[in-house]
């Protein structure tokens, strides 16, 4: 199996997303969406973007690469009854099953930035987006001293070295990394702008309870604890975490978790 394919659909990702329904939903407002726009959503998880697309009245298309992620999203389409929204599987670094130039937007937030490959995804996304159209990112910041950058780099220190070639995706968080990749694609800098933004991750659930939710659901930090516990390591796992969850947590008390997250926000306009 495609091992990016096995990260995502390994736990269940709906889990944690449904602590970022509020900051997706607000997000999705800004993107100035227009009644029947052709939006695209990649790696579009279970959602959290994707349905507030359509609820503004655009004919929305996510794609992830989890089978699970994609049944769960079609489920909740269902649910609200959206029928301008599907979701189907897709590899953002080889979108063969879309013709060119379809999409007024291309979205993908915290998404198309995991696949490997970064300049093919860069490429898909340019070639599937309309002329005049635009493409909206969010991406980690690498070494962001805030909540995601800190549980990757936690994660990442407990797991096994990366096999020869990878790229990490946080590097899709750095403007020059980004504006290279683009380049690559055809777009000149003059059309790629870039904001500091925030995501927050609200629940009802205790930091440690949360801490909890990241062990058992969410792929990345699964595999950090499965390394931990062969090297015998996954106490300190824990403990690092929820010192992490601790710290950032905004919330008014400790019974539930409101965490902020700094990310870049990439605007790309086609040409």
């Amino acid at each position: 199996m495609n091992p990016n394919k096995a990260l995502w659909e390994k736990g269940d990702f709906t889990r944690i997303a449904e602590s970022m329904r509020e900051s997706g939903e607000a997000i999705v407002k800004t993107f100035g969406i227009t009644n029947r726009q052709k939006v695209l959503d990649l790696g579009c998880g279970d959602g959290t973007t994707a349905l507030p697309a359509a609820k503004l009245g655009a004919d929305v298309l996510g794609v992830d690469i989890a089978k699970n992620l994609v049944e769960a999203g079609n489920r909740r389409a269902k649910e609200q009854g959206l029928t301008n929204c599907k979701f189907q599987e897709g590899d953002a670094t080889n979108l063969h099953e879309l013709k060119d130039h379809v999409f007024d937007l291309t979205v993908s937030i915290f998404g198309a930035m995991f696949a490997p490959k970064p300049f093919d995804v860069a490429r898909e996304m340019v070639r599937v987006t309309k002329s005049g159209g635009r493409i909206i990112m969010g991406n980690w910041i690498p070494n962001n001293p805030t909540f995601v950058a800190q549980l990757l780099k936690i994660s990442s220190s407990y797991s096994p070295p990366p096999p020869e070639g990878f790229i990490s995706p946080m590097k899709w968080g750095l403007e020059n990394d980004v504006l290279e990749r683009f380049g690559e694609a055809g777009i000149s800098k003059d059309k790629i702008s870039f904001a500091r933004d925030t995501f927050t991750f609200k629940t009802s659930r205790s930091p440690s309870e949360f801490v909890a939710s990241f062990r058992k659901y969410y792929g990345p930090t699964m595999s950090a604890f499965d390394a931990a516990e062969k090297s015998g390591r996954a106490n300190d796992l824990q403990r690092d975490l929820e010192t992490l969850f601790n710290a950032q947590n905004r919330s008014s008390n400790n019974a539930t978790t409101n965490i902020p997250a700094t990310f870049l926000r990439v605007t790309v306009e086609t040409v």
